[in-house]
């Protein structure tokens, strides 16, 4: 249903496109002759024309703006860079810490964790399922003085494509509203692969003349269908490793499950607005020297996972005799926020107090299996928490810190405490050290499972996990570095059996990653390092020791008068052999196993060119497969692809 709504959508985009390409918005704001050198380099162009972005000498890139959910700003980048080729990927971020299964749409086996951001509430669960899924900290808002139009294309897997469709206008300089839609469809090289995933999300942001009213908010309807394998029986690795030519046809090997497959969907609205109460203006900028305002924020998120198998398979045990065929949990999350700013950028920064209602539900609508002595179907609260935020510059320095308490003993009880301190010298380099404590409950698929296979029905009362993870940044134009050092009390995994279990010992887990860029008139080497170590807890909490990504490119123009920047190289990938996880699609997680090490080097190369504001990227994954051993799998039991072409593009498009 949604998708048929999408290409209507789509339709009308480019309606309305049509409809504004005659119009220029004009700005009232100037900008000065850097600001329009800037922009020419950007966009790649050294001849000028109707179609660059700059209009009647007034609009420069640096008006096409992009804001965070913290408000940080950055702007429509539509440069050629070794960066935006790590990012040219389904997830369109870069995922050094991530290991890719070997179809777009499947799931990831975790290189690297981060504990540095962590969610204030615990979540639904069956987390290999949504790593492509969009949190509020993911959706973008935009601020444009043209409407704007950004496509991306990527090929898929045996007859397959992804398409990331953006389009947003300013129908005026204080109100915006954008739409945007994610699908994918790839039938994968090995059977029972198929993946088809959609994601749509509108936003809109808008402000009185006077800044005294704003009001931003988001919608999102997001579903990710996999069928699921179980990869391949051990006799079938035998003949995938051997590289017999009968099977170079991978869609020719055996699966473990010939009939299963899972959806997760999730939708979610999001609006916040702040009145402003109280402003005192400065004399000579006519700007608030200070200000006080009231503020709500409300949310209302549904997820729903479910996995079917019409025919039993031994691989998940015996099944009772109710009749259900698909295990399928609910979870519904409401948030109503109200608080309280006071900004003094000369006293005391800005100060937030805020309290939250907040009410959950999450599990199932009847009992799914006869033989299990689960005692409720579903988990239901309420609870009231209070929170205070601040934020302040000084000079050179930038503090923030936010912290909420979630008083009482239910599931939703706890408590966040995060801290930053920034330290930027101009352009040359920038520190960052944070802090942060947390503590809250396991996701709810661990607290409560039901299944109408027997071995897959739980009910727990775990204690709160506890995480501090303590943090350093340092970035500058000669090296980026960072350290993580984390301990986490009460970790909660899944075991070898598939059971939800808490490690009663502390995990202590140390990450170091590197990164540093050498270069050399027209060729350049890009290298990234990450060293971990699990001093504590290592039997279960596995990462590799060493993963290192390393790039030799070269960048140059080509063609009279330089209409094209091309960028050609290769990369080396590596992580050090280490017992990964195995991947449960039935859960939709990730267990502990001790029969298979993975870990595996393998060389991507690629051509990538700009055409204007249009990027084109050529790749070819792990071409070393076709003469090397094949000992490259992404989780146990899981091969990673093989060698494969595959070509997409950016379309950036201002009217």
């Amino acid at each position: 249903m949604h998708k048929s709504l999408f290409i209507s959508v789509l339709l009308a985009f480019f309606l309305v496109n049509a409809l504004f390409s005659q119009k220029n918005l004009q700005l009232s704001q100037k900008f000065n002759d850097r600001n329009t050198s800037d922009n020419r380099e950007n966009d790649a162009l050294k001849n000028t024309g109707d179609i660059n972005v700059i209009l009647s000498g007034k609009t420069s890139y640096t008006d096409y703006k992009i804001f965070s959910h913290m408000r940080d700003t950055t702007y429509i980048d539509t440069t050629l860079t070794i960066k935006k080729d790590y990012q040219f990927n389904y997830l369109r971020t870069d995922n050094f810490e991530l290991l890719a299964f070997h179809n777009q749409g499947q799931t990831f086996t975790n290189l690297g964790y981060d504990y540095s951001n962590l969610k204030l509430f615990p979540d639904i669960g069956f987390t290999a399922k949504q790593f492509s899924y969009l949190d509020i900290d993911d959706i973008k808002y935009y601020e444009v003085p043209t409407p704007t139009t950004q496509i991306t294309y990527r090929t898929g897997l045996q007859q397959g494509q992804v398409l990331d469709a953006i389009f947003t206008l300013n129908f005026s300089r204080r109100l915006n509203v954008s739409l945007s839609y994610k699908g994918l469809r790839s039938l994968g090289a090995y059977r029972r692969s198929l993946a088809s995933h959609g994601n749509f999300r509108g936003t809109f942001q808008y402000r009185t003349k006077k800044n005294q009213y704003e009001i931003r908010g988001h919608l999102t309807r997001q579903d990710f269908f996999n069928q699921e394998s179980g990869g391949l029986p051990e006799s079938e690795i035998e003949k995938f490793q051997s590289n017999d030519e009968n099977y170079l046809t991978r869609a020719r090997l055996d699966v473990n499950l010939n009939d299963a497959e899972n959806q997760f969907d999730g939708n979610r609205i999001y609006l916040e607005h702040s009145y402003k109460l109280l402003a005192n203006k400065g004399t000579i900028n006519k700007k608030d020297f200070s200000n006080l305002k009231v503020g709500h924020v409300f949310t209302n998120e549904n997820k729903e996972y479910g996995f079917s198998q019409p025919t039993n398979s031994s691989i998940f045990g015996n099944t009772s005799d109710s009749g259900a065929t698909k295990d399928n949990a609910k979870h519904t999350f409401s948030n109503n926020e109200l608080n309280l700013e006071f900004n003094s950028k000369y006293v005391l920064g800005k100060i937030k107090a805020k309290v939250n209602i907040t009410n959950y539900s999450y599990g199932y609508d009847t009992i799914l299996n006869s033989n299990s002595s689960i005692s409720k179907v579903k988990l239901e609260g309420k609870i009231i928490s209070f929170g205070a935020d601040w934020n302040a510059k000084i000079k050179n320095f930038q503090l923030n810190a936010s912290g909420t308490l979630n008083p009482g003993n239910g599931i939703l009880s706890g408590n966040f405490l995060k801290g930053e301190a920034f330290y930027k010298k101009d352009s040359l380099f920038e520190i960052k050290a944070s802090l942060l404590i947390s503590s809250k409950s396991s996701n709810f698929n661990t607290l409560l499972h039901q299944s109408k296979f027997d071995d897959y029905n739980w009910q727990n009362d775990f204690s709160s996990v506890n995480t501090r993870d303590l943090g350093v940044q340092f970035r500058s134009k000669w090296i980026n570095s960072s350290l993580n050092f984390t301990n986490i009390d009460n970790y909660t995994f899944f075991n070898e059996n598939n059971q939800p279990e808490q490690f009663l010992n502390q995990i202590v887990y140390l990450k170091v990653k590197v990164n540093r860029e050498f270069r050399y008139k027209k060729f350049a080497l890009d290298n990234t390092l990450m060293y971990q170590n699990v001093s504590s807890g290592s039997a279960v909490f596995r990462v590799p020791e060493m993963v290192t990504r390393n790039t030799l490119y070269y960048k140059d123009y080509w063609f009279k008068g330089k209409p094209m920047m091309v960028n050609i190289g290769a990369t080396f990938n590596y992580f050090s052999k280490y017992k990964a996880n195995a991947y449960n699609p039935l859960l939709a997680e990730f267990t502990l196993q001790n029969s298979q090490e993975i870990g595996f080097p393998s060389v991507d190369v690629f051509f990538n060119a700009q055409v204007r504001r249009t990027r084109l990227y050529f790749k070819v994954d792990n071409v070393t497969s076709g003469f090397t051993e094949k000992n490259y799998f992404s989780a146990p039991n899981y091969p990673y692809r093989d060698f494969t072409i595959r070509f997409g593009l950016v379309w950036n498009w201002f009217i």
